[in-house]
């Protein structure tokens, strides 16, 4: 046997061959893994929550806000994908507006899909988790932000990433704003809209709003698309005194003086106002829901007797949210007085924040405070002009004073209906007038029909988390959220 065939047949032979084929299993498992490593998004198994875990982990909290980190990582995902990319920066600096923007051919005008980057501050001692790490627990999304409204800015992204990567042929632009300053305001989206308008101009626009609830069992009980929001109005209450020594104090003590006024002011409950969207609302929710509530609702959409609908009024109102549905709200937010542990101030000072339905006579409502109050050393008016709250308070109230609820007869909000439809059949959708107030007034005032929802079904108590403490969504509803904002834009571009 030669020397070559004894070798083909040698225990040398086989090992070698061995040895490449080994490599060969390695070289492709190592391929596999760098493929997984270079597209995580396309790997994931839940992308949208991904993403948002890693909104979350970016500490926006406002102040300062720093939104220009997200504005850079969202430039990173969505440029490679063919958007437009405008980082608008303010004045102040790292607050900056993200804006992408992912053309159509035009013949139909822009859709534009708002959602804020900053968030509210939080008690890190009274969470149990980091605030700030997007955890992950039992299906959920744990983080400031997570419902309000980062979850919401991470829907909207996953949804125009499909949108871009399935290459379809758009007839409008589609676009994605990431907004500064909407938890405290000064470069919210009215200065982008007075200084940049032409980057955002669009025919109707998706912003944050109403809810999407569950009922005791889990599912959809209802839709709710907001078409108009409360405004929100800061109010100074002042009560002057005698300032002096502590050691001797006088009946006019202004700290006494304006506890008693705040007291006085806790006894106010402003009368039923029901918007025609608020009945609307009401009437699905007395549709969805079981006695004692259905029974209640009716009763105050639909009772005669005086005294009735009084008692269904006081009971609906335990809850909080239905209660501001409602009327219009008074509350103190802020105190302020004194300076030394040993003087008694001349003067004490609350704010009061009042959520007003649109159409409210603001100075009436004002005078009605001052009446309850009825006390001469006590000045109930609006933040002063000169200020920064009460330069912010008054151009708002300059903005406000004749919008109409945006109308639901346009594309888009027959879009969020068909899709909210097609996910969760037999589910009413419903207009509603958000409780609280939006960025929407930056489109609204320049005549754009702006629609809210906050696009993942949640429970009542993950509402209650928002703005406070272990702030949740579920992973589940995220992926829901994703596809109702996906299948709006392709709706969309049917019509």
């Amino acid at each position: 046997m030669t020397a070559l065939k004894l070798f083909r047949h040698s225990p040398k032979r086989k090992l070698l061959s061995l040895t490449f084929r080994v490599q060969r299993i390695v070289s492709a498992v190592s391929l596999c893994a760098a493929l997984t490593q270079a597209s995580p998004a396309q790997q994931s198994e839940h992308p949208t929550a991904d993403l948002l875990s890693e909104l979350i982990r970016l500490d926006t909290s406002n102040p300062p806000g720093n939104e220009g980190k997200i504005a850079e990582f969202l430039a990173e995902r969505l440029r490679p994908l063919g958007f437009d990319i405008h980082i608008v920066t303010t004045p102040e600096t790292g607050k900056a507006h993200f804006i992408a923007r992912l053309k159509g051919d035009g013949s139909k005008r822009p859709v534009l899909l708002a959602a804020h980057a900053d968030v509210v501050g939080v008690e890190r001692e009274k969470w149990t988790v980091d605030p700030f790490a997007g955890v992950v627990r039992e299906g959920y999304i744990y983080g400031r932000g997570a419902i309000d409204f980062k979850g919401g800015l991470a829907v909207f992204t996953r949804a125009v990433i499909r949108l871009a990567r399935e290459r379809l042929p758009l007839h409008r632009d589609v676009i994605l704003l990431s907004e500064a300053d909407e938890e405290s305001g000064r470069y919210n989206t009215t200065w982008l809209a007075d200084s940049h308008w032409d980057l955002i101009d669009c025919e109707f626009a998706l912003n944050e709003g109403g809810w999407i609830i569950k009922d005791d069992r889990g599912g959809v009980q209802y839709v709710s698309i907001s078409t108009a929001d409360k405004r929100s109005v800061p109010v100074i209450v002042t009560a002057t005194g005698s300032s002096t020594h502590s050691s001797m104090p006088t009946p006019d003590n202004p700290i006494l003086t304006l506890a008693k006024a705040l007291t006085r002011l806790a006894d106010i409950e402003t009368p039923l106002e029901l918007t025609s969207s608020t009945r609307e609302f009401l009437s699905t929710l007395a549709r969805t829901s079981s006695p004692p509530l259905s029974d209640n609702l009716n009763t105050l959409l639909n009772g005669k007797d005086p005294k009735l609908i009084q008692r269904a009024d006081q009971e609906i109102s335990q809850n909080p949210l239905l209660h501001a549905l409602t009327r219009n709200t008074i509350a103190p937010v802020m105190l302020k007085a004194g300076f030394r542990g040993n003087v008694i101030p001349g003067s004490a000072e609350a704010t009061i924040n009042l959520r007003l339905i649109p159409g409210t006579d603001l100075d009436a409502l004002i005078s009605s405070i001052r009446r309850v109050i009825d006390d001469d050393r006590v000045n109930v008016s609006l933040a002063l002009p000169n200020t920064p709250e009460g330069a912010r308070a008054a151009a708002l109230l300059k903005q406000t004073a004749n919008l109409q609820p945006s109308p639901k007869n346009t594309s888009l909000y027959r879009a969020l209906e068909q899709s909210a439809h097609s996910i969760w059949p037999e589910r009413p959708v419903t207009t509603y007038l958000f409780q609280a107030g939006t960025d929407a007034i930056a489109w609204r005032s320049r005549g754009v029909p702006v629609y809210g929802v906050y696009p993942y079904p949640i429970s009542a108590e993950d509402l209650r988390r928002m703005h406070g403490n272990d702030e949740r969504v579920s992973i589940q509803s995220l992926e829901q959220g994703t596809e109702l904002i996906y299948k709006t834009l392709i709706q969309l571009e049917s019509e």
